[in-house]
């Protein structure tokens, strides 16, 4: 399959889709076998194994994570914790077909909830996607966020 920019487009937004409708388990499917998800804890950040992060998590810890979320005993998450995703478009920051590598940019702002309880999040989501099997696979996401100074409480779910 030939990826085009608006199937990068498509992607981004289905995968904040999947995530604001407690889709987890299709989210984690959209991650490449050796995929990463990182969220630095300072900016700017340029290497996730030489700089600080509250996340840097491959497919295998994400999939860890997961399964503790959605615990019958994680009462962190009685009652559950919902988000929404607000989007900018997505704009293509390369695409090299030869190197089955695709990058894009997504300002966003974001929520989540869980009973009288919200935090809201604003940053910048970079993906690198890579295609799989004719699928569009998550290679690394990585989120910066705009108040990366400011403290922080639990972020539960995945932004």
């Amino acid at each position: 399959m030939a990826v085009t920019e608006e199937d990068l487009v498509a992607f981004i937004y289905h995968e904040a889709r999947l995530l604001d409708a407690l889709r987890f388990e299709d989210w984690l499917d959209l991650f490449a076998d050796d995929g990463r998800y990182w969220l630095p804890a300072e900016w700017p950040a340029t290497d996730p194994l030489k700089q600080p992060a509250f996340l840097y998590e491959d497919k295998f810890l994400l999939d860890v994570r997961l399964r503790r979320l959605e615990g019958a005993k994680t009462y962190s998450q009685k009652p559950r914790s919902r988000c929404a995703h607000v989007l900018q478009r997505p704009t293509i920051d390369g695409m090299d077909a030869e190197a089955n590598l695709y990058r894009t940019y997504t300002p966003f702002h974001y929520v989540e909830a869980r009973a009288d309880q919200r935090e809201y999040y604003n940053g910048w989501a970079h993906h690198e996607l890579t295609e799989v099997n004719s699928a569009l696979k998550i290679k690394l996401k990585k989120i910066e966020l705009v108040n990366i100074d400011a403290p922080f409480g639990n972020i539960n779910m995945f932004i």
